[in-house]
């Protein structure tokens, strides 16, 4: 749509042909509703050309993004048929929301040219572009992606270290967790936790119906990379996640997850918006945000603008915990983890001294900004 030639790859002619298809019923959506003219249309789709052969898709390449299953082996193989089949210039990018950038390098003759770029479901729609720095990428590799991004009409972030879960899925994690957990512990029901998240907290889903947006095996399977990356911290709670995936109930995708989808979007009661005290869902975000910059993964502003353009939160964790105090967030953490003992609660040494050198936030004129 932005004028770039593009080929897609896959494994065979039948799948191309559907996700062909795909595409133009698509484009031809927008022209109806006329957000682009139908000859714009026509031009976007001459414009993708398909093969299942990776030397005629890469023999004149600038950039390949790869967009397979979340499988490494799988992954690896891609990059190490792209590396052979690309010119020695070509950006090699992987769509990964979650897999480690440096290991996908590894497999290619050039990991310094290769990165993450992960868009956001729908990719036409949503604004939202992180890139990823893996541990040989280089700066001109990042630059050239952000400029990219933009390009595209797109907002760029940069993960400035391959840290799993990258910005967006880490802390989206940390608060389902939350909300899992609180549930698990029979603290307030799934109806009232979404209730609660949504009319209280003015998020635009509750993290339940979230859950079964997303897919659950995808949350699942972001949650046990998490687990396996930050221990403890990110304890799932197996009791509420387990048997649904086990009888692959997994949300909107299959009509039952968390809720029955079978008739449509659910109805989550207003009546229970005092049932959940959002800012456990709040204080898990910002902790994890903190961890974000403690580990030199990311700045606050990229922090903010990822939560805000990747989920549309009404607030980024960085402002929000500048707005009511990073004292109040601390407090809030502190009285969780004296209640459970659970290391997700437990304050990250960046708030703590933060706190401690009076940066609260606006009312003492510095906190995370």
């Amino acid at each position: 749509m932005n004028g770039y030639e593009v080929t897609m790859v896959d494994i065979n002619d039948e799948i191309l042909a559907k996700a062909k298809e795909k595409i133009k019923w698509s484009l031809s959506k927008f022209a109806e509703k006329k957000r682009i003219r139908q000859e714009d249309a026509d031009a976007a789709l001459a414009r993708i050309h398909t093969t299942t052969s990776y030397e005629e898709a890469g023999k004149d390449a600038d950039l390949a993004i790869e967009a397979a299953p979340e499988n490494m082996d799988l992954k690896k193989t891609i990059f190490s048929k792209l590396d052979a089949a690309t010119p020695p210039h070509a950006i090699l990018a992987s769509n990964t929301s979650t897999l480690s950038i440096t290991e996908m390098g590894k497999a290619t003759k050039r990991p310094d040219k290769v990165a993450g770029m992960h868009f956001f479901n729908p990719p036409i729609m949503m604004a939202l572009v992180e890139v990823i720095k893996g541990d040989s990428t280089n700066q001109e590799t990042m630059n050239t992606l952000a400029d990219l991004a933009k390009k595209l009409g797109k907002t760029p972030i940069t993960v400035r270290k391959d840290v799993r879960g990258f910005i967006v899925n880490r802390i989206l994690g940390a608060v389902f967790n939350e909300a899992f957990w609180a549930y698990q512990r029979k603290e307030a029901t799934m109806e009232g936790i979404d209730s609660s998240v949504k009319y209280t907290g003015g998020f635009p889903m509750g993290w339940f119906e979230l859950g079964d947006f997303v897919g659950l095996d995808i949350a699942y399977e972001v949650g046990n990379i998490l687990y396996q990356a930050y221990g403890e911290r990110f304890k799932p709670c197996a009791e509420v996640i387990d048997p649904l995936i086990k009888d692959k109930k997994f949300g909107q995708k299959t009509g039952v997850g968390f809720y029955d989808w079978t008739k449509g979007r659910p109805r989550i009661p207003f009546n229970l918006l005092d049932e959940y005290d959002v800012d456990r869902s709040w204080a898990v975000a910002v902790n994890e945000a903190a961890w974000l910059i403690h580990d030199d993964a990311a700045n606050p502003a990229d922090i903010d603008t990822g939560m805000k353009l990747g989920t549309y939160w009404p607030s980024g964790p960085c402002e929000y915990a500048d707005r009511v105090g990073l004292d109040t967030m601390l407090n809030k953490l502190k009285e969780l983890y004296a209640k459970y003992k659970m290391e997700m609660y437990k304050p990250c040494p960046l708030l703590e001294d933060y706190v401690a050198k009076g940066n609260l936030g606006k009312k003492t004129g510095r906190g995370f900004y």
